[in-house]
């Protein structure tokens, strides 16, 4: 009898789950768990699609992995460019949020054109910035105009070019900061603000003890984006520099797993590398949004 009415509430719940939740978890199951499963069980394998049938290696392809120099070189690259692709726009994003953080439909039109970008095709917005950031490219000419006789190669000369791809990566996800931005201040209450001004406090004051504190949620969902997107970046790569100049100066993690795997056909070793950054990503998003969301939480 317990037993029966301890059931009959389950059921009905049950049910639910399966008509609700199945179908998002049966999508899930088969576009991202299958994947991981199956790439992982490719990297304990030499296969080649050009060279059947695979081989079973264990682990050899991992322990290759961090004996490649090729690999280490682009975790470098990749760790470089997400170090930019995560400062760099937060800290804009934040100033310009701030500055658009009014009333009108100028303001209006300014965040839409900072949004701009981040819809804009990634192919559109790389050949757009081939064409600036050219030798003889609008931004060259404008520095010869203002006296500089040698202006830098940004996307030819290999001390230039894997900053000048996070530059230009940054202003594409820089609107997405701002509008996460803006709306973390549309939640600070004006009240609270207007009581720190009359009881004294400065405009940075306000910001440190009241806005800031109160941005935390918007950074954490900027910092995790940001560093997601900018850890698996292939488009910009193949598009503007192919991994040049030189021998890997741009080449990332991600550009390198598409090269080992369908340009090379060592679909094993790539498996292996798109496991290895898939831990990297998981475990330093993992740790940001633990360390962020206690900062969260202590507010």
């Amino acid at each position: 009898m317990g037993q029966g009415v301890l059931t009959k509430p389950i059921l009905p719940r049950l049910r639910h789950f399966l008509a609700f939740g199945a179908p998002g978890i049966t999508v899930y199951a088969c576009f991202v768990l299958a994947p991981i499963v199956v790439s992982f069980g490719y990297s304990l394998t030499n296969y080649n699609p050009f060279s059947p049938p695979a081989e079973y290696v264990g682990l050899r392809n991992y322990r290759l992995l961090f004996q490649d120099p090729e690999f280490l070189l682009s975790l470098r690259v990749t760790t470089i460019l997400t170090a930019i692709v995560v400062v760099v726009p937060n800290v804009l994003g934040l100033g310009i949020a701030l500055l658009l953080d009014r009333r009108g439909w100028f303001y209006n039109a300014l965040r839409t054109v900072f949004f701009t970008p981040v819809v804009l095709s990634t192919v559109v917005v790389s050949i757009i910035w081939i064409r600036l950031m050219a030798d003889d490219g609008l931004i060259n000419q404008a520095l010869r105009g203002a006296g500089v006789d040698d202006p830098p190669g940004w996307l030819s000369d290999p001390a230039y070019a894997l900053y000048s791809l996070g530059i230009i990566m940054s202003w594409q996800m820089l609107g997405f900061c701002v509008v996460v931005y803006l709306a973390g201040l549309q939640g600070v209450p004006h009240d609270l603000r207007e009581a720190a001004a009359i009881d004294g406090a400065g405009p940075v004051a306000r910001f440190r003890h009241i806005t800031w504190p109160m941005l935390a949620p918007a950074l954490t969902i900027n910092t995790v984006v940001l560093l997601i997107s900018a850890f698996k970046i292939y488009d910009h790569v193949q598009v503007i520099t192919k991994g040049g100049p030189g021998a890997g100066t741009t080449a990332t993690v991600a550009y390198n797993v598409i090269q080992t795997g369908f340009t090379a056909n060592r679909q094993g070793y790539a498996s292996a590398m798109a496991i290895v950054m898939l831990v990297i990503i998981a475990v330093a998003c993992a740790v940001a949004l633990r360390l962020l969301q206690r900062r969260e939480v202590q507010l």
